[in-house]
């Protein structure tokens, strides 16, 4: 078995700890003008020249979650081979942790007391109900389902959206452009974690996060070129969002002289709501390879025409 390797992050150590894990592999280090034949390619962020008319591959392993950047290939990549993401791999765990943090840090009024600390104020709140606070998570592939999860082991009452119709228990789920509206105007926080495609790029806009309740909150795990950046800002000077918590933005990292640094109701935190553990990563790969090699089918495949 042969497999070429690309990270655009780091090139050569986890290459080399990917290699460790499946030793009866031959793993190179793919560069610039490296043609010679290969089963498979794992890949993140990697150059077209890397995948471009490879026909003999039998398939290319994304090193995360997230598809978007090699969906920007899609049209240079044989339309017979298939593409096949990392399904958690750890990330559920942080990203149940991150979300919970933040819709706690609205829901006890804790981001509020910070501000307030900084200040010298001393300025008590009463509670509110959780059975009042709904939360709608938009996007329920994996890591969405994770986070609903935990939010209602938190005992906050959780509804779902996605681009096509779901049934989960103890969730009522919407789909399509009415079912977001319906959700959204029960929300008193909104987590995005949905794939990035033309249909969900700049979804979270004026008309859409107007939607919310006033004093509702935005929490984007997702992708950045979800949210208009402008739109949601206004929203938050003017009060209809009390606030927000991103992790990814339209431009990463965020520009220095970008708005969102002064904005006070605003958390900012670099893209790390969830990171790959490269140990279980590895291991997902190689089990999938194994199966592949068998002639077995594999979970995590993506629809090309869907974009995920």
């Amino acid at each position: 078995m042969k497999i070429i390797y690309y990270n655009a992050f780091d090139p050569k150590d986890h290459g080399q700890l990917f290699a460790r894990c499946m030793p009866q592999a031959e793993v190179r280090l793919w560069r610039e003008g490296d043609s010679a034949p290969a089963d498979y390619a794992l890949v993140w962020k990697p150059p077209a020249a890397m995948l471009v008319n490879r026909n003999d591959l039998k398939a290319i392993f994304n090193l995360g979650a997230g598809v978007d950047a090699i969906m920007k290939l899609n049209d240079q990549i044989p339309a017979h081979v298939p593409i096949i993401r990392l399904e958690d791999a750890g990330m559920g765990e942080q990203m149940a942790d991150y979300v919970s943090h933040a819709v706690l840090g609205y829901f006890r009024h804790f981001d509020q007391y910070r501000q307030e600390t900084a200040q010298k104020k001393w300025l008590p709140k009463w509670p509110d109900k959780k059975q009042d606070f709904k939360i709608a998570v938009l996007g329920l592939g994996v890591l969405g389902r994770v986070i609903a999860m935990r939010l209602q082991q938190l005992n906050f009452p959780v509804m779902g959206w996605g681009r096509s119709q779901k049934s989960l228990d103890l969730m009522d789920c919407y789909s399509g452009p009415d079912g977001l509206k319906t959700c959204l105007a029960q929300a008193r926080a909104v987590v995005s974690i949905l794939p990035l495609t033309d249909e969900t790029s700049n979804l979270l806009d004026r008309a859409t996060l107007t939607c919310l309740q006033r004093g509702a909150y935005l929490i984007n795990v997702g992708r950045g070129a979800h949210v208009v950046e402008e739109d949601l800002l206004s929203l938050l000077q003017s009060g209809h969002l009390a606030g927000a918590t991103l992790d990814v933005f339209q431009q990463e990292p965020l520009p220095l002289s970008h708005p969102f640094w002064n904005q006070p109701n605003l958390n900012i935190t670099p893209h790390i709501s969830a990171q790959t553990l490269l140990d279980e990563g590895n291991a997902q790969i190689a089990v999938k390879l194994q199966h592949l090699e068998q002639g077995l089918r594999v979970s995590g495949v993506i629809d090309r025409q869907k974009g995920y």
